[in-house]
């Protein structure tokens, strides 16, 4: 399996930095991405692709012609994170690995 799409780290110098978590309903990896961050306290604005068509083509658009979810955008910087993976989410975030 090929590895996970990421792009440059952003770093939350600001615990007040917006993070925009581009998802659907029905992605297991959306979820345990969102529990992840839950867990953790970090707070997040939740798009889901299925019902804005705007954002859908904005992660298609990242993600260089791949509809991957969940894609995260943090400071203007957007990595995916599918298949979901704990380490490189809080790598990319500069939060815990455990809460």
């Amino acid at each position: 399996m090929g590895e996970p799409s990421c792009s440059a780290a952003p770093t939350l110098k600001d615990p007040m930095s917006e993070i925009t978590l581009y998802g659907t309903a029905w992605c297991g990896d959306c979820r345990r991405a969102k529990r992840f961050l839950r867990e953790r306290g970090v707070a997040f604005h939740e798009v889901d692709i299925d019902e804005a068509s705007e954002a859908e083509a904005l992660v298609i658009r990242v993600n260089h012609g791949r509809r991957k979810v969940p894609t995260i955008e943090v400071e203007g910087r957007y990595f995916a994170c599918s298949p979901f993976d704990p380490n490189q989410l809080a790598e990319e975030l500069k939060i815990p690995l455990h809460p």
